[in-house]
């Protein structure tokens, strides 16, 4: 029986039926507890994992139909920013070839050419451009993450994902970059998309927020109306939450109880039925959709009549 049991196979739908746009020179936030798919959303959306249904456009293109030769030439004008940088880079490597390198996998330049161009990315994040011959392990938190800023900006992309970009630094470290990012975006008019379970760094860079939870979005709209005035029972205990600069002031909103279900063995009808003090019985037996209150607001509840 042992050997039975070992021989099957359990499927988890990380991502499912996730639908959303990005505008051109926008930001959209990605948001949702550890576990709920966002990082797999950004390696589906760069083909580094290969979705089994649906489609994906970049600026226009049915990306999934491009072979291998088309989509290396496609890769320049998309690419990502990583949490941690430091484990992205070659400890053996200095600054002029960690940042260097897509200039000559992507046929760029070379040369002293490259390291013109290396100088150039160095001062657009606000390094010193003596920085150049040095090696990861000589630097901060935060200018290893410039770094890793630089190298995503050496092809001049048109779309950059930045998965969780700002968490593993300190605070005023992460104000620091994330205004980099945004001065950047504005020069060179970037799209971003943003993955971070930190609302209020989201809040400050997103035009639109979308909120997932175990591998479905629930509510998605412009950042503003979104944030003042959420609609789906997560978004509201998750903006909950987040703290206040004034401690006169008072939450509003429920705290959510219990623990994200297994991936592995979703719950039947809404996935978060289980933790909503607004469930009824709709609820544990339909699936909700994605339903547009108007303005670009969309919202999957049944709790809120549709």
């Amino acid at each position: 029986m042992g050997g039975e049991l070992s021989k099957r196979k359990r499927f988890i739908h990380a991502v499912d039926g996730v639908t959303f746009e990005i505008d051109r020179g926008k930001t959209l936030g990605l948001v949702g507890e550890s576990g709920c798919g966002k990082t797999t959303v950004a390696r589906l959306l760069l083909r580094l994992i290969e979705p089994d249904s649906g489609e994906i456009y970049f600026d226009g293109q049915r990306i999934l139909e491009r072979d291998p030769k088309q989509m290396r030439r496609l890769r320049s004008n998309m690419t990502i920013i990583f949490q941690d940088s430091q484990s992205s880079f070659n400890p053996r490597m200095t600054l002029n070839d960690i940042i260097g390198r897509p200039l000559e996998v992507f046929g760029f330049a070379k040369g002293p050419e490259k390291k013109e161009r290396v100088v150039d990315l160095l001062k657009k994040v606000e390094m010193d451009p003596d920085f150049i011959d040095r090696y990861p392990h000589e630097l901060s938190g935060g200018q290893q993450q410039r770094v890793g800023i630089a190298r995503a900006l050496a092809t001049n992309p048109k779309f950059i994902i930045l998965d969780e970009p700002t968490s593993a630094l300190d605070v005023s470290v992460q104000a620091q970059i994330l205004n980099l990012l945004k001065e950047i975006q504005m020069a060179y008019g970037f799209t971003y998309l943003f993955i971070s379970h930190n609302l209020t760094a989201v809040s400050f860079i997103s035009h639109q927020i979308a909120i997932m939870y175990l591998g479905k979005l629930v509510e998605i709209g412009p950042a503003k109306e979104l944030f003042q005035s959420p609609q789906h029972p997560y978004t509201q205990a998750l903006i909950a939450a987040v703290p206040l600069a004034d401690p006169e002031r008072r939450q509003k909103g429920q705290v959510i109880k219990g623990d994200v279900p297994s991936p592995m063995s979703p719950p039947s009808g809404c996935r978060f039925h289980t933790r909503c003090q607004l469930k009824n019985s709709i609820c544990r037996e339909t699936e909700p959709k994605l339903f547009d209150l108007g303005n670009g607001h969309y919202i999957a509840c049944h709790s809120k009549g549709v």
